[in-house]
């Protein structure tokens, strides 16, 4: 009986975890969107919505720990509860990225784009595809899947070096657009550290389900996008 209640509450803490990546994949592309239409009341409504992602992300957490304390899970199950915590986090980290895109919109504010949007639209999309894969992999405990995601991550890597290249290009041109050209490359550069925490959800989608920690990318490190 017992056994089947914490199955039970397992799985209920799974479908949280997937509908808070649907927020997140949402927020994502949306972010994008709203950029490159220059809606700023669809920005100001992603920057507030972000609170949502965030709570749901530590709802999700004290489940886990409610779950912990409670029902004394065994090695397998603590494995998964640790790598949904992890999951969690990586989730709404990816949601601030999202955030930090759409108040990139309202910071150029009124301007005229310096280029047309074609690159971050395509980076938002390929993000979104691996996010969603990734939690396809954690559904359905598909390590397979969950090691193959991250080699898509090079695809994200060369589109954000051809923004900074065009970037570039129209700084020397016109140095009086330096300072929207940084705003558009902490864009890109925001989609290209949200794929990274793709990779590292990945991971941890591995160690629950084999107990293996593995590296699965080579993500950097770096400063972190606009949030």
């Amino acid at each position: 009986m017992l056994r089947r209640i914490f199955d039970q509450e397992l799985r209920r803490l799974q479908d949280d975890v997937l509908a808070l990546g649907s927020m997140v994949e949402e927020a994502l592309v949306q972010s994008v969107a709203t950029l490159k239409q220059r809606d700023f009341d669809g920005s100001r409504q992603l920057v507030a919505a972000d609170r949502v992602i965030n709570q749901k992300r530590y709802a999700i957490e004290q489940e886990v720990l409610t779950l912990i304390a409670t029902q004394q899970p065994m090695a397998g199950d603590m494995r998964l509860l640790a790598s949904i915590l992890e999951i969690a986090g990586e989730l709404e980290r990816i949601g601030d990225y999202a955030k930090g895109i759409a108040r990139i919109n309202l910071l150029i504010g009124e301007q005229p784009l310096i280029k047309p949007l074609i690159d971050l639209p395509l980076m938002a999309q390929k993000v979104r595809d691996m996010l969603h894969q990734a939690l396809q992999a954690f559904a359905q405990r598909d390590v397979e899947l969950a090691r193959a995601i991250p080699q898509r991550d090079d695809e994200i890597d060369n589109l954000y070096h051809q923004v900074y290249r065009e970037l570039l290009t129209h700084i020397m041109e016109d140095p009086r657009v330096i300072e929207q050209a940084n705003f558009l490359l902490w864009a890109a550069h925001n989609l290209e550290r949200a794929a990274d925490r793709v990779t590292n959800l990945c991971e941890r989608v591995v160690y629950a389900v084999t107990g293996e920690l593995v590296e699965l990318g080579s993500g950097d490190a770096g400063i972190e996008g606009i949030g």
